[in-house]
């Protein structure tokens, strides 16, 4: 494949988020009177986005009380969005290639816009990256192909040179249904253990095998 625009999802393929995002769910915790929960709990449902880690934190509430909380959960994480938030192993090499080939990347995330954008920006990213669709940035979240259209929209970017690497069976079917080259990348969340039940096209052990694929 030669693909002018290669698009990203965040937390999971290329930001190893959860250590932040556990950080700013435990002071949620600790206010509610609860011990702190470890990195374990939450691993899994990382990459599922803040109201997944509050129905782990809060099992026993309804979701009109989880609600309640998401705010002040956001809000503390934003307070320190990327402290202890780290690209994986291999991702700078692989967006610095990308770059030397002449190709554009762009990131489509369910994560909060102001929040990938902070995120973005602390890995130094804000100047590179072509396009950030955020999960509120349209009516339609993953896996609904409605932000990986825009994206490339924005790119000018015909589907056909287009393709879309995640960690989680939710970004194949986004990348299918956007008609674009799908591809299932190892990681550290356990989503990317259900992402070859998806059936993407090309699956990578590690990220650093994408341009070998251009």
């Amino acid at each position: 494949m030669s693909a002018v625009g290669v698009l990203f999802d965040l937390d999971g393929t290329l930001v190893d988020s959860a250590v932040d995002l556990l950080n700013a769910l435990n002071q949620i915790v600790v206010a509610q009177g609860q011990p702190a929960l470890p990195l374990s709990a939450i691993r899994p449902v990382v990459s599922k986005g803040a109201r997944a880690m509050l129905r782990v934190a809060f099992p026993d509430r309804d979701e009109a009380a989880r609600e309640l909380l998401l705010q002040p959960f956001l809000d503390c994480y934003e307070a320190a969005v990327a402290h202890h938030s780290t690209p994986f192993d291999g991702i700078e090499e692989t967006l610095r290639l990308i770059e030397a080939a002449g190709s554009r990347w762009g990131i489509v995330t369910n994560k909060m816009h102001y929040l990938a954008r902070e995120v973005v920006a602390s890995m130094g990213w804000a100047s590179r990256n072509s396009v950030l669709i955020g999960g509120d940035t349209l009516p339609n979240k993953k896996p609904d192909p409605e932000g990986l259209l825009l994206a490339m929209r924005e790119l000018n970017v015909d589907p056909s040179r287009c393709a879309y690497v995640g960690d989680a069976p939710e970004d194949i079917e986004m990348g299918r249904r956007g008609n674009v080259m799908t591809i299932g990348v190892r990681s550290m969340y356990p989503s990317s253990a259900r992402v070859l039940s998806a059936n993407p096209d090309l699956y990578l052990q590690q990220i650093t095998e994408l341009v070998a694929h251009f």
